[in-house]
């Protein structure tokens, strides 16, 4: 953080204490991860790519919604870099992406919702 003179000195020397701050662009980051959650479709079928790599078919049926929603939704899951893809032959099947943020994530809305995961039983 950047050594910016406090109009008001309280004696608490925050300059200090603020040192470790992140970037605004890692701010800006974590925004942009959080505003995947502003619709609970999306979050459904985040949760469900947790546990399982499936076609936009699948998720569909999966999720009760139709295939150009789901395709919806996984555009913006894939833009945020939540989720990942991969092509075999003319099918396209999706995975939550191996990172930090996603596993942060999912393990968030797992203690928000009380549930277990069904790998984490056995």
């Amino acid at each position: 953080m950047p050594n910016y003179p406090l109009p008001h000195d309280h004696g608490q020397q925050i300059e200090k204490n603020l040192e470790p701050m992140p970037k605004e662009e890692d701010f800006q980051t974590v925004s942009d991860i959080f505003k995947q959650l502003c619709d609970g479709s999306r979050i459904r079928i985040f949760w469900l790519l947790c546990h399982c790599e499936e076609c936009v078919i699948n998720v569909a049926a999966l999720v009760g919604m139709s295939s150009p929603a789901v395709s919806h939704h996984l555009r913006q899951l894939k833009s945020s870099g939540l989720i990942v893809s991969r092509r075999d032959g003319k099918e396209v099947y999706y995975r939550a992406a191996d990172t930090e943020q996603a596993q942060l994530l999912h393990l968030m809305i797992e203690k928000m919702m009380e549930i277990s995961c069904p790998s984490a039983d056995g």
